[in-house]
């Protein structure tokens, strides 16, 4: 198994390996001719399926990004990541269908070791990160390493998600707590 397969596999990944550090260098590269472009510029759309392979159509991201591989991102259809995002995705990072990330989110899969002479070492694990259908993230929220955010959750605008959401949620607060389930959407709708 390789180091890329370590990582995106929640094993300790030494960070300093060669295919490693390719994959950062051409993500860097990437979001470097990103940040001198907006999203309606020719040849953006081209750069960003490079950076994040299978990105749809639909999904729109919203320079400055910021990310550290990029083809460890997965987007559903009609997903919107507004400006000045940071996802760390040394593991899977995905986001389901028609799902509103705020300015400002991160979302962090590297996890460091606890013991600090561990830590010496460029050596972490990472977590998946998963946020369901139909949420919204409110900006400046921070995600850490293998939260699963289930369908039709609000994250208040500033939380840390440092547990798992059940479907239907509003949190709120750091770190985030439940504050009350969201409405199915039914009463919110206009005739």
């Amino acid at each position: 198994m390789n180091e890329i397969e370590k990582m995106r596999n929640g094993e300790l990944a030494d960070m300093s390996a060669p295919e490693l550090q390719e994959s950062f260098i051409h993500a860097k590269k990437l979001l470097a001719r990103l940040r001198t472009m907006s999203s309606y510029d020719e040849g953006y759309r081209e750069l960003l399926e490079n950076l994040i392979p299978g990105i749809p159509e639909s999904s729109i991201v919203c320079p400055p990004f910021h990310c550290d591989h990029g083809h460890g991102i997965r987007l559903g259809e009609r997903v919107f990541v507004n400006a000045n995002c940071t996802f760390l995705d040394g593991a899977y990072i995905t986001i389901g269908d028609h799902t509103l990330i705020g300015p400002d989110v991160k979302i962090y899969t590297p996890h460091h070791p606890m013991d600090y002479v561990a830590r010496r070492e460029s050596k972490e694990y990472a977590y998946p990160v998963t946020i369901g259908d139909d949420c919204w993230i409110g900006g400046g929220s921070i995600i850490c390493p293998g939260v699963t955010i289930g369908n039709r959750c609000v994250v208040g605008a500033g939380s840390v998600v440092t547990k798992n959401v059940p479907d239907g949620s509003v949190v709120a607060g750091n770190p985030a707590r439940i504050i009350r389930q969201a409405s199915d959407g039914a009463d919110n709708h206009d005739s």
